[in-house]
C-alpha cells in the first residue's frame, strides 16, 4: 500500500453542497494524509453536519476560514498553506473521485517519477472532459506545448509540495483563480504525467456553478489580464507563449462572447478589446493559426465600429465547427500547425474518445 503522503484540501461555502460524496470518495484511497475541507464563510457546525459520521474519521480537519470574498482563492490558499504531505490535491465540494483513485495517482507519480499527475476527468453522466488534448496514447513526460496543458485550466491531480509548495491561487477574483497557478506547473519543465480509466476525477453538475455567474467583462476576464502581463509568462519561450495565447483566444476570449451573446454594453465591448490587445501582444503570430471565422469575430472585437449583433454573428459563425471557414486557419501555410483547426479538433475528439485509454495506471490497493 501506499504511504499516507496526500493532503486533499476541499473547499466549502455551503452547507448545502453534497461534501459527505466528496470527502467519503476521498477516503477511499489508502494513501490520503488528511482531507483538509476548508469551510469558506460558513460555519464549521454546518458542515459537520453534513459530513455526518465521516467528520469523524481520523483523516478530516475541518478548518474554518472568514475573509467576506466571494473566491475560492482564499480557502483553497488556505489548505496549501496547512498541506504538510508530499502531494497536494483540490477538489470542489460537488464532485467526486473514482474509488481508490489518489491511491492509483501515486503509484502513477512513483512509476514515472512525476511532479505531477493529470486524472482522466469525466461527468456524473459518464462524458468525458476532453482535455487537455495531449497527444495520442501519451502517458508520461507530458510537455506543455506538444500536449497542450492548458486546456485543463483546473490544476486536478497531484502537485508535489517539494518543487511547488510556494504555489497559490489569485486572490480575490471571482473566476479564474487558477489560470496563474496552472500556468506555471504546465510551462515549468516538471516532470508530468496522465493517468486514464479507473480513477478518474468525476464532475457533478447539478448544482449550480460560480464560473458560469454573468459579471462584467472586464471582472470575469481579470484573470487573463492579469496572466499575460504576468513577467514569467511574458519571460517564456515563443511557442510556450503562443500555444497559452491560442487557448486564451478559444477558451476566454470567445467563450466570454458566446455566453455575453445579445447583452453587451459599450464597457464590456471596450473590456473585451483590451484583453484581446494584451493577448495579441503576448504572442502576435497565435492569430495566425485561429481558423479564419475566429479571425473574423477578433477582428470584429477589435472594431468599435462592429455593432454588438455583428459581434454575435461572427461568434455563431465561429461556432460552426464544420464549416471550411472553421477549419482553415487563418495563415493557410499553418494548416499542420499543432494548434490549427483541423489538427486540433482531432486531438480533441480523439480525446473526448479515447480519455481512459491512456496511461492506464497500475492497479492500487482499492482498484
Amino acid at each position: 500500500m501506499p504511504a499516507t503522503e496526500v493532503d486533499v484540501v476541499i473547499a466549502v461555502h455551503d452547507p448545502r453542497r453534497a461534501i459527505a460524496r466528496a470527502v467519503g470518495s476521498v477516503l477511499t484511497s489508502s494513501g490520503v494524509a488528511r482531507v483538509l475541507v476548508v469551510c469558506h464563510n460558513t460555519p464549521v457546525d454546518g458542515i459537520a453536519a453534513g459530513l455526518g459520521r465521516i467528520a469523524d474519521d481520523r483523516r478530516v480537519r475541518l478548518e474554518p476560514f472568514d475573509d467576506g470574498i466571494g473566491s475560492p482563492a482564499g480557502p483553497f490558499n488556505r489548505g496549501l498553506e496547512l498541506a504538510t504531505a508530499r502531494f497536494t490535491a483540490i477538489m470542489g465540494s460537488d464532485d467526486e473521485l473514482a474509488e481508490g483513485a489518489i491511491d492509483a495517482w501515486i503509484a502513477t507519480a512513483d512509476r514515472h517519477g512525476a511532479d505531477v499527475v493529470i486524472p482522466a476527468m469525466r461527468y456524473a453522466g459518464g462524458r468525458r472532459v476532453p482535455t487537455p488534448p495531449t497527444r495520442p496514447g501519451r502517458a508520461t513526460r507530458l510537455d506543455g506545448v506538444r500536449d497542450r496543458l492548458a486546456y485543463r485550466t483546473a490544476p486536478i491531480g497531484l502537485v508535489a509540495r517539494e518543487r511547488f509548495g510556494a504555489l497559490r491561487f489569485t486572490p480575490g477574483l471571482a473566476t479564474g483563480e487558477d489560470l496563474a497557478y496552472s500556468t506555471r506547473l504546465w510551462f515549468s519543465g516538471a516532470g508530468i504525467a496522465r493517468v486514464g480509466s479507473g480513477a478518474e476525477y468525476v464532475i457533478h453538475d447539478d448544482a449550480v456553478r460560480v464560473t458560469f455567474t454573468h459579471r462584467p467583462i472586464e471582472d470575469e476576464l481579470a484573470a487573463v489580464t492579469g496572466l499575460v502581463s504576468d513577467e514569467w509568462v511574458t519571460a517564456l519561450p515563443s511557442r510556450s507563449r503562443e500555444a497559452l495565447a491560442v487557448k486564451l483566444w478559444r477558451i476566454s476570449v470567445f467563450g466570454a462572447v458566446h455566453h455575453r451573446s445579445g447583452n453587451w454594453t459599450p464597457d464590456d465591448r471596450r473590456a473585451l478589446a483590451a484583453v484581446a490587445d494584451a493577448i495579441e501582444g503576448l504572442a502576435p503570430g497565435a492569430v495566425a493559426v485561429l481558423s479564419r471565422a475566429e479571425l473574423a469575430l477578433r477582428r470584429a472585437i477589435a472594431d468599435p465600429t462592429a455593432s454588438d449583433d455583428d459581434l454575435d454573428a461572427r461568434s455563431r459563425a465561429r461556432r460552426r465547427f464544420a464549416t471550411p471557414a472553421s477549419l482553415i486557419p487563418a495563415n493557410p501555410l499553418r494548416v499542420a500547425a499543432r494548434e490549427a483547426p483541423l489538427r486540433f479538433a482531432f486531438a480533441t475528439w480523439l480525446a473526448g474518445r479515447e480519455g481512459g485509454r491512456v496511461a492506464k495506471p497500475e492497479a492500487g490497493p482499492t482498484l
